[in-house]
């Protein structure tokens, strides 16, 4: 049993809180905007999991650092700030695992986007595209998740610049890499990834049906990381 904090308690952390509990573990703080970091008894704290927004989020990770509490951070919109969060986990011997999805089968699809990209590298006749499909709540465009898939594409294509968030027909720079974000009402989250060419082409998708894998993905990390000092990613909890 883990004694876990909920810092964000909107549709993702009631799931999380759901699934947690019925694995035996305990929720001692459920954690808003307007909670008072002050008032929360951090001896009854094993693990902070983090699912708030943008403007809170390195607020909540200092607060972790500070404490010496290990944090799972399933927040994006603030990776502008890593190599700062970077350093004050080694300032503070900290413990942090950031992931812009925890679900398990998206980072399966996550290692077969970057072994796809891999192989289609000399194939320049099939033009490639990223899509992803999120509900209309979701405050960061394009996703976390599918600025990964982009940057996985990146790492193995040496003829794209960088990435835009427009539909191909729209991009500004023809060595940029396309992502077309759409929000759509009650949408877990989908991700596309095609190459298409005169003659064929070839499509991956991951289709969530719900938040559960998200959240169970978290609640694994935050096992995993319990006894580990840096900073971390499902990579490390995966064994990929």
């Amino acid at each position: 049993m883990i004694r876990i904090a909920l810092f964000g308690y909107g549709k993702m952390g009631k799931e999380i809180e759901s699934i947690a509990v019925a694995q035996g573990h305990q929720i001692t703080a459920k954690v808003s905007s307007t909670t008072n970091l002050d008032d929360l008894d951090v001896n009854e704290i094993d693990v902070i999991i983090e699912f708030s927004n943008p403007t809170s989020v390195l607020k909540n990770i200092d607060f972790a650092f500070n404490n010496n509490i290990p944090i799972v951070v399933g927040t994006t919109g603030w990776y502008e700030k890593f190599d700062d969060v970077v350093q004050k986990c080694k300032a503070h011997k900290g413990s942090i695992i950031h992931a812009t999805n925890f679900s398990v089968g998206v980072n399966l699809f996550f290692a077969l986007n970057s072994y796809l990209a891999k192989l289609m590298a000399p194939f320049k006749e099939y033009e490639t595209t990223v899509k992803e499909v999120h509900h209309t709540e979701k405050l960061d465009s394009p996703s976390g998740t599918g600025i990964s898939i982009a940057e996985q594409i990146l790492n193995e294509r040496s003829d794209f610049s960088g990435w835009e968030n427009v539909k191909k027909t729209e991009i500004s720079v023809p060595s940029a890499l396309s992502i077309e974000s759409l929000r759509i009402p009650n949408v877990p989250g989908t991700h596309h990834v095609k190459y298409e060419s005169d003659v064929d082409e070839i499509e991956i998708t991951h289709l969530a049906h719900s938040r559960k894998g998200f959240a169970t993905g978290s609640i694994i990390a935050a096992q995993w990381l319990l006894d580990k000092k840096g900073v971390f990613t499902m990579k490390d909890v995966l064994n990929f």
